[in-house]
C-alpha cells in the first residue's frame, strides 16, 4: 500500500467582513453546482478575515501560520483593491505579478495559471496583471498617479503585508488576486458608485475554483 503525504493546506486571506462573505457565499454557490470545491481540489483550506490594514493583516497571517503542522500552507491574499491605471473598472481583476511595500517585494507563484483559470471562469472579464503595491491608507486623487509611475497597476492595504509575513515564516507559494472596486474615473467616494461595488462584489463571489485550481497545480510535478 502506497501513502503519499497530506496535501499543505491553502490559507486564503481577505481583510474586511464584506469581502469574507462573498468568498463564504461563493463556496456554499460552487458547492450547490458541484464545483470542486471540496477541500478546495488540491486539499484542505481555509479563509481567514484578518482585519483592515497592513499591521492587521501581518499578525493574523503570523499567528495563523505559526508552527510546524502548517509549514507548507500556500498563502493567497485577495479581496477588494483601488485600480491605479486609466481605463480600469469596478470588477475587473488584478492578478499580482509581484506585491510590494517599503519593506521589499515578494514574487508570485502560478500567476499564468490564475489569469487562465479567471478567463475561464469569468468570460468578459478583464483580468490586469502587473505589481500590485501596499498603502497604510486609501489612496485618493493625485495619489494614483503617483503610484503608477511606480509601475504599480493596483494598489490595497493588505496584500504586501500578507504576502511578506507568509515568506518571512517560511518558504511557502504566495499569491495575490484582487477585484477592482474603485478607479480612477469610477472612484466610490462619487455618487453612483455603488453598482460598481456590487459588481466588484459579484466577482469576488465567483473566483474561489480558481484558488483551488492554483493550489491543485502546486501539487504537480514541475517540469
Amino acid at each position: 500500500m502506497s501513502h503519499q503525504p497530506a496535501p499543505a493546506p491553502l490559507l486564503i486571506a481577505c481583510a474586511l467582513g464584506i469581502e469574507h462573505f462573498a468568498l463564504r457565499t461563493g463556496d456554499r454557490g460552487a458547492r450547490r453546482r458541484g464545483a470542486p470545491v471540496r477541500w478546495g481540489a488540491g486539499g484542505p483550506y481555509s479563509v481567514v478575515r484578518t482585519g483592515m490594514g497592513p499591521k492587521a493583516a501581518e499578525r493574523s497571517v503570523t499567528r495563523h501560520l505559526a508552527g510546524p503542522a502548517v509549514a507548507d500552507t500556500a498563502v493567497l491574499a485577495t479581496g477588494f483593491c483601488a485600480g491605479l491605471a486609466p481605463g480600469m473598472h469596478p470588477g475587473d481583476l488584478v492578478v499580482a505579478e509581484e506585491t510590494r511595500d517599503p519593506r521589499g517585494t515578494v514574487p508570485c507563484v502560478g500567476t499564468e495559471l490564475l489569469v487562465k483559470e479567471l478567463v475561464r471562469l469569468l468570460p468578459g472579464r478583464t483580468v490586469h496583471t502587473g505589481p500590485l503595491t501596499g498603502s497604510d491608507h486609501v489612496v485618493r486623487g493625485p495619489e494614483r498617479s503617483a503610484l503608477l509611475a511606480t509601475g504599480a497597476i493596483a494598489v490595497d492595504m493588505e496584500s504586501a503585508a500578507t504576502l511578506l509575513a507568509a515568506v518571512r515564516t517560511g518558504d511557502r507559494p504566495v499569491a495575490a488576486v484582487r477585484v477592482v472596486v474603485d478607479a480612477p474615473e469610477h472612484e466610490l467616494v462619487r455618487i453612483g458608485t455603488v453598482r460598481g461595488g456590487i459588481s466588484a462584489f459579484r466577482v469576488l463571489r465567483s473566483i474561489l475554483p480558481a484558488f483551488f485550481e492554483w493550489h491543485r497545480s502546486l501539487l504537480l510535478p514541475r517540469r
